[in-house]
């Protein structure tokens, strides 16, 4: 029998600047979008990321596809 995996549900996440540490260094935190199509191109997730970031007044590292799947057993 051959497992299978369907893509249930997808989101997308930015890490923003949400401020700095005692050292001065950057801290993030993460931004959810939720439902982003599961058949949606990495490359327009990646446009939508990118227009996202153009209207925030903090800083962004990166950016991330959370996916969660079921597995049939068929």
């Amino acid at each position: 029998m051959a497992v299978t995996k369907s893509i249930e549900t997808a989101s997308l996440s930015i890490e923003v600047q949400s401020g700095t540490d005692k050292t001065g260094d950057a801290i993030f935190s993460k931004k959810t979008f939720s439902n982003v199509k599961t058949d949606a191109a990495a490359q327009n997730v990646y446009d939508v990321a990118e227009a996202i970031k153009a209207v925030l007044s903090s800083n962004t590292r990166d950016y991330f596809i959370n996916e969660s799947s079921s597995l049939i057993n068929a």
